[in-house]
């Protein structure tokens, strides 16, 4: 008899699960379980479909349940789990169409029940034109409000990567732009000396920015008018909710499945949990910094896919690991770009990790070039072996990909000796002779 797998939720874990469980073992039974309508979809892409620089929703679906189907996975959209019995391997779920409850049972279980956004209790987070950006129907919602109440003042709550995009994207749409963060400065997972460029660039391009500002609420009738700070009141009559996510792992932990750091279920590199049987993936789930070694909780689209393969692969009898995390990441906000990868200067305090840092400026190709501009990069080495552990760029057209090379030196655990020769492509249009890359490692 063939063995059941069932999977709650979809999207990058729950999908990718999935498909590679399929690979793995042809005649397992898969069913995945999600309160959603669309079940694979691009959401890093959802700012630029509110932006309008594409038009259609379906250019973010990246395969619908009808192809699943074709490779004998079952999706179920519109049903949420209500609890996991792990004694009797049971799911009780609910029907969203109609309120049916009914349960299912299973050889093994991954949960992929990804995350929320954090909406802290504040007043007026009611009014209409207040918003958070995680699905599909959130993007919809953004567009249909920006086209028919045509706001003026949009106010951005967290200067994170989705807050600079979304920025971007409310500029396009004619709107002045106030990006609000609590932090000393925007872009918190990076350095502050690195985030005042960017700072710098978005005031020039006419966006206001307040950092070190906590909001307390929202004021208006019905309709938000006026974003309440420590700092003093900012008008915006359109407000994006975007200061980080919250894990889906409130289901686990009533099952005794384990959680750690910031309530995400833990599991190991196999992508186990505590229960036998039952694994997790993406953004509900932990994962190991390759740096420190430490817990971490950096939920991310690429992360969560990996994860949800590994997950799938083992659940379906494989023996794979996923073993961890640099938290690399990339943005673009207007003509700059931003990446990062491995530990900042402050984690590296926090760690107590003897450091060297190094920070350089050049073109990001040759000067003569029309695509070369400013780049900055900054490099941070472990003192003792000069080990390179952390990477930070910001520039303009082509400069942020870089990072790429930079986060596979630190996955190899490089040493600057290692790199300071590297034989990297040189061409005008791409790079002056001495690549910026190389110009910092040359620093140390």
């Amino acid at each position: 008899m063939a063995q059941k797998l069932l999977i709650i939720g979809g999207v990058a874990a729950g999908m990718s699960a999935a498909a590679k469980a399929r690979r793995v073992d042809p005649e397992l039974e898969i069913t995945v379980y999600t309160d959603d309508e669309y079940i694979s979809y691009a959401g890093c892409g959802l700012p630029y479909f509110i932006g309008g620089r594409f038009t259609e929703k379906a250019s973010l679906i990246a395969r619908t349940a009808e192809e699943f189907a074709a490779q004998k996975i079952i999706v179920k959209t519109g049903i949420r789990a209500e609890e996991i019995k792990a004694d009797t391997k049971t799911i009780v779920l609910k029907d969203l169409k109609n309120d049916q409850v009914f349960s299912d049972q299973y050889d093994r279980l991954i949960i992929a029940a990804g995350a929320r956004p954090f909406v802290p209790p504040m007043d007026g987070s009611e009014l209409k034109g207040v918003f958070t950006l995680r699905t599909i129907h959130d993007s919809l919602n953004i567009k249909d409000y920006l086209h028919h109440q045509k706001p003026v003042k949009a106010a951005v709550i967290g200067g994170g990567y989705i807050g600079l995009e979304m920025a971007e994207s409310l500029l396009e749409q004619g709107c002045e732009v106030s990006i609000i963060e609590r932090a000393p400065h925007i872009i918190p997972n990076m350095d502050e000396d690195m985030a005042l460029i960017v700072t710098d660039y978005l005031q020039s391009k006419g966006v206001k920015v307040y950092t070190d500002t906590a909001v307390a609420g929202f004021s208006g009738e019905q309709r938000v008018t006026m974003v309440n700070t420590d700092k003093g009141p900012i008008e915006a009559d359109f407000v994006l909710l975007s200061i980080g996510v919250l894990p889906n792992g409130e289901i686990a932990a009533r099952a005794g499945i384990e959680l750690g750091i910031r309530g995400a279920i833990r599991v190991n590199d196999r992508m186990e949990t505590n229960i036998k049987d039952i694994f997790a993936a993406g953004d509900c789930a932990t994962t190991r910094h390759l740096i420190s070694g430490e817990e971490v909780y950096i939920p991310m689209g690429t992360t969560a896919n990996k994860q949800g393969k590994a997950a799938g692969e083992n659940a379906a009898g494989g023996q794979a690991s996923f073993k961890g995390v640099l938290g690399t990441g990339i943005a673009r906000v207007i003509e700059m770009e931003i990446s990062r990868t491995g530990l900042s200067e402050r984690e590296c305090r926090q760690l107590g990790i003897d450091y060297i840092a190094k920070k350089i400026k050049a073109n990001s190709a040759a000067h003569y070039c029309p695509a070369s501009g400013e780049i900055h990069i900054k490099l941070i080495a472990d003192r003792r072996d000069k080990r390179l552990i952390g990477a930070q760029i910001v520039g303009l057209q082509g400069s942020a990909m870089r990072i790429d090379m930079l986060a596979s030196a630190i996955t190899m655990q490089a040493t600057v000796e290692d790199l300071i020769d590297m034989d990297l492509a040189y061409s005008p249009p791409f790079s002056p002779v001495w690549d910026p890359v190389l110009v910092a490692l040359n620093q140390f």
